[in-house]
């Protein structure tokens, strides 16, 4: 069971192989909100993600016997870098199972902390089942990434620190993938505190647990779609499930293209890399409908690849108007680049990227396409660069984009 004594003792264990990841007060939220916003940065870890305090407190509980017969883990990621970086810090070979999809820099980190990294499966779920099947052939001993008390015991940890700093907190949002935060968290705070509400938060596309809680029982998702890899989780854990039942006060529901602009804000007001997972917490606060509340938001993590980076800032950018596509037909004659370029400069559009395609039509009054990628100051300004190219007669058409620019 979780306990009390075994947080405790938890916190003390976990202090060894963590960093102190201090609260963050975010203005920029707290004005968006109406609440007293603060971020738990587990993104700031050592590995990158507060799965290191799970493995290394399971490791602690383990006999020397099992120690021994060296460690078997699955992971899409986060879990694996913890546990490969806790069985270096005990001197205990690890196999770690990834997704084929796991993210090159997941990988990369796994292998430098030492361990010998195996890519079996789309999803997580294949990943584990074959980690459970290697570990079995080898004799060697399967450390789950959620449905396990004492991985969950050991995530819990970062409740203990939340509310030793902010012990007037009223709501603590958590993300969901398996359940082992979620149910550690939840379990610790509500054991420190009952009148604290802890918020779980899925991704919409890999939503089991929402839904095995609205079932009363774990069931599995027939399939997951998200970009948020470290919580596509087709099935919650069985053991830290009740805990859930008992501790979680309610679940929130996160679109992609939630985490999207998330990423992009935190990236400029709070100058962070949070992975899509523990952004969960951040788009969520939208979702709140409460106001003058104390809310952490846990950042789970902060692995992500420079392309994966890329992607985000571009797409969001595009969400939030700031970057756009416009088309506009031109008379095939000289200076006509020109008057558009100087119309564009007049109400401060700039200009990233032109396209000029004279073979758009056999029409010589109207033989030019020129396509215009566009950087604007949101979406107001937008609107009103089109307007401007409207009244001057190019009748602008607005491209849909497909994220690249």
């Amino acid at each position: 069971m979780m306990t009390l004594e075994s947080f405790e003792e938890a916190t003390e264990v976990v202090a060894k192989v963590t960093q102190e990841t201090k609260l963050i007060y975010s203005e920029y939220y707290s004005e968006q909100t109406g609440n007293k916003v603060y971020f738990k940065p587990e993104n700031m870890q050592y590995t990158g993600a507060y799965k290191v305090r799970g493995a290394y407190y399971k490791i602690n509980t383990l006999s020397e016997e099992e120690k021994k017969r060296g460690l078997v883990a699955a992971s899409a990621g986060n879990h694996a870098q913890g546990v490969a970086y806790a069985a270096k810090q005990a001197k205990i070979p690890a196999i770690i199972v990834m997704p084929t999809s796991t993210p090159l820099i997941k990988i990369n980190r796994t292998k430098a902390y030492g361990a010998e990294v195996v890519l079996y499966g789309d999803v997580f779920d294949d990943a584990c089942a074959y980690a459970e099947q290697l570990a079995e052939e080898k004799g060697m001993t399967f450390v789950h990434p959620f449905d396990d008390l004492a991985v969950a015991t050991g995530q819990g940890t970062i409740a203990m620190e939340i509310i030793k700093e902010l012990p007037t907190v009223d709501y603590i949002l958590v993300p969901i993938g398996g359940g082992g935060l979620a149910a550690g968290v939840a379990t610790l705070a509500k054991l420190l505190n009952p009148k604290i509400k802890v918020i779980g938060v899925e991704p919409a596309g890999a939503n089991c647990m929402e839904e095995s809680l609205r079932a009363g029982h774990v069931v599995a998702l027939p399939s997951v779609s998200t970009i948020a890899d470290g919580t596509a989780v087709k099935c919650p854990g069985e053991k830290i499930f009740p805990y859930i039942q008992e501790n979680v006060d309610d679940i929130i529901t996160v679109d992609d293209n939630e985490l999207i602009v998330a990423f992009l804000d935190m990236m400029e007001n709070h100058k962070m890399i949070v992975e899509n997972s523990g952004l969960l917490t951040v788009a969520a606060l939208k979702h709140m409908d409460v106001e003058k509340k104390k809310i952490v938001s846990i950042l789970s993590g902060g692995n992500m690849d420079v392309i994966t980076m890329a992607s985000l800032v571009q797409h969001g950018l595009i969400q939030r108007d700031r970057v756009f596509t416009v088309s506009v037909l031109l008379p095939d004659k000289p200076g006509q680049l020109a008057q558009v370029s100087a119309l564009l400069a007049e109400h401060q559009g700039n200009v990233i990227k032109l396209e000029h395609n004279q073979f758009i039509s056999i029409n010589r009054n109207a033989a030019v396409e020129l396509r215009i990628t566009l950087e604007a100051y949101g979406t107001e300004h937008k609107n009103e660069i089109v307007q401007a190219l409207n009244d001057a007669g190019y009748r602008p058409k607005v491209v849909k984009s497909t994220g690249a620019f």
